[in-house]
């Protein structure tokens, strides 16, 4: 891989927990588009069978918006959502951030850029064991220069007074929390959350969502959401349709619904 076009994408964040000006938080990008897929394909083959995950998929991700993938299992959303966030790279196709053409990354930019510049928060929790609900968001922190509070941002989630408990300790919405709190303490621009609710209950899956939704109004984080489930598309600014590898619809939400009022 060559050089990116923009070779700025170590720790692009600045300023307190709560304030971020836009010139920063915008960090280069045009028109308030932080990140961008132009005809992005991905192939997988085993033996002699060539799976298409994704089909020249094309679109943008705007500053500061809820961005819901939405699509059956097999649509391609999770490769869409790893490859967005540098942990799988596209067979075709360009992709950018911040003006970076992230595809043009070498393996140490796209370290640089997963590190400082995109958090992840899944479904599967992936918590260490051993480690508290403290611990667990501090290892993440300790991996940027300019991160949020451990114990501020586990406040902002409800679990201050659950800090110094391991994870076996912590109910499954709990421990969803944490890894959002995990995700969050990096102080990432890109918060990528893969099926969040899919492993909880529909009360506490209700919870999570609007905490997700509070972290995008106070923490100013832009989310890409992917889900199976068509209902949450609501809480959404847009939402990207998706169906074996291509994107079929976008819809935008004028008025997002309150995740509190979401059923499913």
């Amino acid at each position: 891989m060559g050089r990116p076009v923009n070779g700025n994408i170590g720790n692009p964040n600045t300023g307190s927990l709560n304030t971020r000006s836009s010139s920063t938080r915008n960090g280069g990008a045009r028109n308030g588009i932080i990140s961008s897929f132009r005809d992005v394909t991905k192939e997988y083959t085993t033996g002699e069978v060539v799976v298409q995950a994704l089909r020249g998929v094309t679109f943008d991700v705007y500053q500061g918006e809820i961005l819901v993938i939405l699509g059956p299992s097999g649509s391609g959303k999770s490769t869409l959502l790893n490859i967005l966030g540098g942990l799988d790279i596209p067979t075709s196709g360009t992709i950018t951030f911040r003006n970076a053409e992230v595809t043009r990354f070498n393996e140490s930019e796209l370290t640089r850029y997963r590190r400082y510049s995109v958090g992840f928060i899944f479904q599967s929790y992936n918590l260490l064991p051993d480690l508290t609900a403290k611990e667990n968001v501090d290892l993440a922190r300790d991996l940027v220069d300019d991160p949020l509070d451990s114990l501020e941002v586990l406040r902002k989630v409800g679990l201050a007074d659950r800090a110094d408990h391991f994870p076996s300790q912590l109910s499954g919405g709990e421990q969803q929390r944490v890894a959002i709190a995990r995700g969050v303490a990096k102080n990432p621009e890109l918060l990528l959350c893969d099926e969040p609710t899919g492993a909880l209950d529909f009360e506490t899956g209700r919870h999570v969502l609007k905490l997700l939704k509070d972290i995008n109004t106070e923490f100013r984080r832009t989310i890409v959401l992917i889900t199976h489930n068509a209902p949450l598309a609501a809480m959404g600014n847009r939402v990207l349709r998706m169906r074996s590898g291509k994107i079929t619809d976008i819809q935008h939400n004028a008025t997002p619904a309150d995740p509190e009022r979401i059923d499913w």
